[in-house]
């Protein structure tokens, strides 16, 4: 068994998910906005600065639980995105990346189980060290609540949930 944290070759293991609010990420407010004009919603979005280049990487989702985002939703956010951080950064030196959530997405920050409210994942809970699925009713700073194949409700708190992903079985 792994302890709460440690280091393991290259990574450093947490042994818990934790939330950012998405209030603590610079221009995230602004931008969101502007997605969400769009008909979609901002889940991601990190700038780098560097010598050269300010480096931006940023994901969209759907509005709808079920929805998908295809390269053509991905290149119309792009090109209003961009402008818009080249505006905010005063910088035209901008390289930007832009995607959505695949299937396989790992649920890296607590606070996108709001944004993927409606969507079925599966946690790991390390109170009963197995997979916990369901479709997700609510989420907050603290927990996330899903409702299981069952119909029951279950909260998980961030501290109990070692990872997270989207749940197509």
């Amino acid at each position: 068994m792994l302890p709460e944290a440690g280091f393991y070759g290259r990574w450093i293991i947490k042994g818990f998910m934790e939330y950012t609010s998405y209030k603590s990420i610079k221009y995230y407010d602004e931008c969101a906005a502007l997605v969400e004009g769009m008909g979609y919603k901002l889940v991601e979005l990190k700038i780098v600065p560097s010598k050269t280049t300010t480096k931006i990487s940023a994901m969209i989702a759907s509005t709808e639980p079920d929805g998908n985002i295809g390269v053509n939703d991905c290149a119309k956010v792009h090109r209003v995105l961009l402008t818009r951080l080249e505006a905010l950064l005063g910088t035209e030196d901008t390289m930007m990346e832009l995607t959505s959530p695949g299937i396989e997405h790992n649920i890296k920050n607590a606070a996108e189980f709001a944004v993927f409210t409606g969507r079925s994942v599966r946690v790991w809970d390390k109170t009963v060290n197995d997979w916990v699925g369901g479709k997700i009713i609510s989420a907050d700073d603290k927990q996330v609540t899903l409702e299981t194949e069952g119909g029951e409700s279950k909260s998980v708190s961030y501290e109990n949930i070692a990872k997270a992903k989207f749940n197509y079985n």
